[in-house]
């Protein structure tokens, strides 16, 4: 295998690794001993997962999360730059998407180093593709703001891209506040605006379905403590 940074998925829940990963990302995976992780514990978990005879002792993990400081991130490439390959594992999904991968990614760029992202499940894309929507221009913002007037104010605002800009906008909410984000959409978006709710995507209770603001009203599912992303349309 050619001395890379990979970028590798993992899955967005309890998925069977077989059902979601080629079997090409195992053979990677067990040529690297050196991981930048989001979180150390759901990493060595996911690398047993993998390969179940993996020896996780043997390997090494740097941490790279929202509090990593740029001086630690800039020195976590020192064996990619002695000719060692390094994996960039998230929580869940693709890394460098909506997730703090994407730093150590850019300085690899920079450095003119070789970075190839390996093929796995993005519930972002997944979403898009599931909702009905327009696939061809969409944007995701990730969290919304958690004050109301302001959530409302951006809910608004992006309702009314969808109108005149053809756009498709994606969003997320931490998990407990799933039915308040819901419930959010249905008070302030238009009658006939499209709402596409997808959550667990991948995993065993998946629930993706799309009506209109109207059609919800008084049929919300209890999204609460689930991933779930949410889509607007016309």
């Amino acid at each position: 295998m050619d001395i890379a940074l990979y970028l590798l998925p993992v899955t967005l829940g309890e998925t069977a690794i077989e059902t979601v990963l080629p079997s090409y990302n195992k053979e990677i995976i067990g040529g690297i001993k050196h991981f930048i992780v989001e979180d150390v514990r759901s990493a060595r978990r996911f690398l047993k997962k993998v390969d179940k005879d993996i020896d996780i002792d043997s390997l090494t993990f740097y941490v790279l999360n929202k509090h990593t400081s740029p001086e630690d991130i800039s020195g976590y490439l020192k064996p990619l730059q002695s000719g060692m390959s390094m994996g960039v594992i998230s929580e869940a999904g693709c890394p460098a998407v909506a997730d703090p991968g994407a730093d150590v990614v850019a300085i690899a760029q920079s450095r003119n180093l070789k970075v190839v992202p390996l093929v796995g499940p993005s519930s972002i894309i997944l979403a898009v593709m599931a909702s009905g929507f327009n696939g061809q221009s969409f944007a995701f913002h990730g969290y919304l703001p958690i004050e109301q007037i302001d959530r409302v104010k951006t809910i608004k605002y992006l309702e009314q891209r969808i109108y005149n800009e053809n756009q498709t906008q994606l969003f997320i909410e931490t998990p407990y506040r799933n039915n308040k984000m819901a419930e959010d959409l249905l008070r302030n978006c238009r009658p006939q605006t499209k709402l596409c709710i997808a959550a667990n995507i991948t995993c065993e209770e998946e629930y993706i379905k799309t009506k209109t603001i109207k059609e919800w009203q008084g049929k919300l599912p209890d999204l609460s403590k689930i991933p779930c992303i949410f889509l607007i349309y016309k």
